[in-house]
């Protein structure tokens, strides 16, 4: 099944290959010969964008610092030491390789906007800077003897078609992506960044590798650009339409498929060099016009662009409904190894000392201190605004203490990332649910299983393991974005599940659920502690937490109010003075 769905992903690919190649080595005219082979130059452009933007969610307006990069390094290897662009190009995706580290690792401690912004300084950064090296315009010289091996033709149609196979390559690395673990955590970052780092996802490492692959592509199809042109200015490879051609081939195309970038490379480029050809001495920077229309057009016809567009509405009524698969059969999947069950008593498995964080004049949490035992339910309860939130995300990474320590299992956990902190054992949900929508049930908890899992088969059975004990093995292909609260609770109690966690920290897992659906949450809770998974749960849901957690812990203004049995607690004077409330008092002892 999976070669033949590989076979199918390839025909449509062979198909448009075959028919360009054929176009292109029927045309005579060298002018349509010239836009045959830029065709593919911005199309391979558009890929290398879509793979980082398109899947990653992050928009980059400098993807020409790559592009230039690429084209400088072929043409001084060439002028200055004699070097063939077939070695020149590998050379300067190298180079783009390089430049997307220096790049991403400072820029990406940016968010949207800011990103996308710091991004655009890069291109006129390097712009200016190879004007004042003195690279204003440099030609390639002319190799008369063995000008094939200097990837010079007499015959332009030999462009078009190295120009078609670099395309061809830079589609199959995007399937190739997209298909795999690489893809997934991409898609992840950009549908739900916290969520993803949360599963442990090591979002900083697949943006930077994304980056460094897009950049190496972008290098390639600038390198060919100079070869093509023989000569190369740094407004024609740093400038802003460079970088604007980039993106808007994608977005006019459709962002996020391999064929969005051919598709609006196919319109939008011969379209603008046509005009530019015939109004150009009229109509100057009339491409930017081009341009321009098409993101106005693409907005108000088709805002997902050409390529989701029409395959909407081809496949329009077409799709049926399937009944979901029976649990019965989603459990027929081998099930991972499972650790032995504890019981509380067992040894500490975390312990808090002192702990304290403030925002500005705000003491979120002040210095809080208790254990947690192997195998036990912890439930901690307090009115809203009490620090409890706030204590999760010290404890899993997404801020940092001001002081105290955070012991698990003999490591400390104060200053790791939360993929680090994921990649320890600890598992974790929010109090607003955060799950990928646009992908599938199983997805969603194959992303929580690559932590615990290298193989991805592997990370599959795991996930439908996972998704046999919350009860949604009968929703695995069900697209996430269509479930109910508690399915969508269950699905993220799922997704940290197969990480394999020791220590689940679970926020408000309860909320907005009816009487009847938190006795089927608290029977999965249950069973988990059964399996040997330890519990820290904060919930409002009074009448639920007494019959589930083993002990309480109160926070009142980021401090421990009480802790103790939940039959103590909850007769606490403080505690019912500072949370519950003698109605709730009364009506519990009646």
């Amino acid at each position: 099944m999976g070669r033949l769905l590989r076979d199918r992903a390839l025909l449509p690919i062979a198909l448009f290959a075959a028919a360009y190649l054929a176009v292109a080595l029927s045309v005579q005219n060298s002018y349509y010969q010239l836009i045959l082979t830029l065709v593919p130059v911005w199309g391979v452009m558009g890929l290398s964008w879509n793979l980082f933007s398109g899947y990653s969610g992050l928009i980059s307006f400098g993807h020409a610092s790559f592009f230039g990069l690429g084209a400088y390094a072929v043409t001084i290897a060439l002028v200055q030491y004699d070097i063939t662009p077939w070695l020149g190009i590998p050379i300067g995706m190298a180079v783009g390789v390089l430049a997307a580290i220096v790049i991403g690792y400072p820029t990406f401690r940016l968010r949207g906007h800011y990103f996308a912004l710091s991004m655009l300084a890069y291109p006129l950064a390097l712009l200016y800077i190879f004007q004042w090296l003195g690279y204003q315009e440099v030609p390639l010289p002319m190799k008369r003897e063995h000008a094939a091996l200097y990837m010079q033709f007499d015959d332009h149609r030999i462009y078009a078609a190295l120009a078609l196979a670099m395309m061809i390559a830079a589609i199959l690395v995007s399937l190739v992506v997209e298909r795999s673990r690489f893809g997934m955590s991409l898609l992840a970052i950009k549908q739900n960044e916290a969520a993803a780092e949360a599963a442990g996802i090591d979002t900083l490492k697949w943006k930077i590798r994304a980056l460094m692959l897009s950049g190496a592509i972008a290098a390639a199809a600038g390198g060919f650009y100079a070869v093509v042109l023989l000569v190369v200015t740094p407004e024609s490879v740093f400038g802003m339409l460079t970088s604007a051609q980039a993106l808007i081939v994608t977005l006019f195309g459709g962002v996020g498929t391999v064929w969005g970038p051919v598709i609006g490379a196919s319109i939008l480029i011969p379209l603008s060099e046509g005009l530019q050809a015939e109004l150009g001495d009229k109509l100057p920077g009339i491409q930017g016009v081009v341009y321009g229309l098409a993101i106005i057009v693409i907005i108000l016809v088709a805002p997902e662009g050409i390529f989701w567009r029409v395959r909407d509405r081809l496949t329009r009524g077409r799709a049926v409904a399937s009944p979901p698969a029976p649990v019965a059969a989603a459990a027929a999947v081998p099930l991972p190894h499972r650790a032995l069950p504890v019981r509380p008593g067992d040894g500490t498995i975390l312990e808090l000392t002192g702990v304290s964080k403030s925002f500005g004049g705000l003491r979120a949490v002040q210095d809080v201190s208790f254990a947690v035992e192997q195998g036990m339910i912890l439930g901690i309860i307090g009115p809203n605004g009490a620090g409890k939130t706030t204590l999760f995300n010290v404890l899993n990474g997404f801020q940092r203490a001001d002081a105290g320590t955070v012991t698990f299992q003999g490591h400390n956990l104060l200053g790791r990332k939360p993929n680090r902190v994921c990649r320890l054992g600890i598992g974790r949900t929010f109090q607003v649910v955060r799950v990928f929508q646009r992908m599938s049930v199983l997805q969603n908890v194959v992303i929580g299983a690559y932590v615990a899992e290298p193989d991805d088969a592997a990370a599959r059975a795991l996930a439908r393991d996972a998704l046999v004990r919350v009860g949604l093995a009968g929703l695995a292909e069900a697209p996430a974005g269509g479930l109910t609260n508690k399915q969508l609770r269950l699905l993220e109690l799922a997704r940290a599940l197969a990480a394999r966690p020791k220590l689940l920290l679970l926020d408000e897992t309860l909320a907005g659920l009816g009487r009847g659906e938190i006795d089927e949450l608290l029977e999965v809770l249950r069973n988990l502690r059964q399996d040997g998974t330890t519990l820290v749960i904060i919930e409002h849901t009074m009448h639920a937490m007494v019959r589930l957690a083993d002990r309480f812990l109160v926070l009142d203004h980021g401090r421990v109010l009480a802790s103790g049995l939940p039959s103590d607690v909850v007769e606490d004077p403080g505690v019912v003075e500072a949370y519950l409330g003698k109605k709730w008092l009364a009506r519990a002892r009646h």
